[in-house]
């Protein structure tokens, strides 16, 4: 996953592209905001199955996200992170395909593999209905309040 933090003051993107970034003022952090009100040790952002995480690390000033102050949070994509004085745009997406992965093919040589590929490899096959999931759903059923049940109580 691609990840960004755009400042908003117009200020190059900071690429996040450690599974672990620590945010602070000090030397240590790998993302450093010099600043007095950023806290030496202020946030850490955490990259995980396509998320984005944020944990203040207790912070003086705070870290705050869409406006409103954060311990914990998920960022999504356009989010307004508030780190003390400084304002970012969260930017999320996919990693751009490496080179070694990317196969470049000529128009002509396109053609050619569609011409001899097999027409069922080529037309969309209609697709089954998926089957129901093999674990009980996580939620709890919920009713609402019934009458006849207080009364029985």
């Amino acid at each position: 996953m691609k990840a960004q933090l755009v400042p908003l003051d117009g200020s190059p993107p900071i690429e996040i592209t450690k599974d672990m970034t620590l945010v602070g003022r000090t030397e240590e952090c790998d993302v450093r905001l010099d600043h007095k009100s950023v806290s030496k040790l202020h946030c850490i952002l955490v990259k995980t199955d396509g998320l984005l995480l944020l944990r203040d690390l207790g912070s003086t000033n705070g870290t705050r996200v869409n406006g409103q102050r954060v311990r914990r949070a998920a960022l999504l994509p356009n989010d307004h992170l508030t780190i003390a004085r400084f304002k970012f745009r969260v930017s999320l997406g996919p990693d751009a395909p490496s080179e070694e992965h990317t196969q470049r093919l000529e128009a002509g040589e396109l053609v050619k593999l569609l011409k001899k590929a097999e027409p069922s490899e080529v037309a969309a096959k209609p697709s089954k209905p998926s089957d129901p999931p093999l674990w009980p759903n996580p939620l709890p059923d919920v009713y609402p309040d019934d009458e006849s049940e207080k009364e029985e109580a």
